[in-house]
């Protein structure tokens, strides 16, 4: 068994400090990295790749909702055309710097509300998913596992993963339970550890108790979570422990 883990990284910007970067990097094997727009500044993108290659992560750009007031976690309406050449504004950044350091872009993860958005909008996932193709059709696109959002990527002709959460929870339709509801978050490790451990069995449990059958592809570690390097590690060494290799994604 084999499995990829990511997590959202260079959401520092200026002189705010967001997640632990450097903590986290050793258990993880692709870094999906802020572009500027929801999070992250030049000067954090540029360290942040440079960690991800000396770690030999994985290298994914992170692009959002323009809102850094809001973290990318408010839905804003866009029409496909600002949406499409935002997305692909800050692809390009992060690809152009990556190469720049002398790395490569592996994959694409939409941020927050715009990762959600896409999983139930067509408009948002056509202006992501044509922002990709026109920069690189061999990049990985990350998306909600079994999304209509993905099912419209693979249509489109792009490769694929399917992106489960250990550290959040999930609605009886498979969608993520909102932030704004209690125990959107899990904050116990034992269960995190559970429940990355089904998911690699293509399998997770909803909010409800209800079981949920699901294609994981790549499993998601939020690096906002006050306990996100205890939680990175404790499912690197416990997916280990269970024969499971932690391996990228490849293009």
């Amino acid at each position: 068994m084999k499995i990829d883990i990511n997590c959202d990284l260079g959401e520092s910007f200026g002189n705010y400090k967001i997640g632990m970067d450097e903590q986290i990097m050793p258990y993880i094997s692709s870094a999906n990295i802020a572009c500027g727009f929801h999070a992250g500044d030049p000067l954090v993108m540029k360290n942040t790749i440079q960690l991800a290659m000396k770690h030999h992560v994985g290298i994914g750009a992170h692009p959002g909702y323009p809102d850094l007031q809001g973290f990318g976690r408010r839905n804003l309406k866009m029409s496909y055309e600002e949406l499409y050449t935002s997305v692909l504004y800050q692809i390009s950044a992060i690809k152009g710097m990556t190469e720049a350091l002398g790395g490569k872009l592996n994959h694409v993860k939409p941020h927050g509300a715009l990762y959600n958005q896409a999983a139930k909008y067509e408009e948002v996932g056509a202006a992501i998913i044509d922002a990709v193709k026109t920069i690189d059709d061999q990049l990985i696109l990350f998306g909600l596992a079994d999304s209509a959002f993905l099912k419209q990527a693979e249509k489109a002709g792009l490769k694929t993963a399917h992106e489960v959460f250990a550290d959040r929870a999930y609605m009886d339709d498979g969608s993520l339970v909102s932030r704004s509801i209690e125990g959107a978050v899990i904050h116990d490790v034992d269960l995190v550890k559970d429940q990355a451990l089904e998911t690699v069995n293509s399998s997770v449990r909803s909010i409800s108790g209800k079981r949920l059958n699901m294609r994981a592809d790549t499993i998601c570690i939020h690096g906002d979570n006050p306990s996100a390097v205890h939680i990175a590690k404790s499912i690197y060494t416990y997916l280990n422990e269970k024969g499971v290799e932690i391996k990228k994604l490849n293009l």
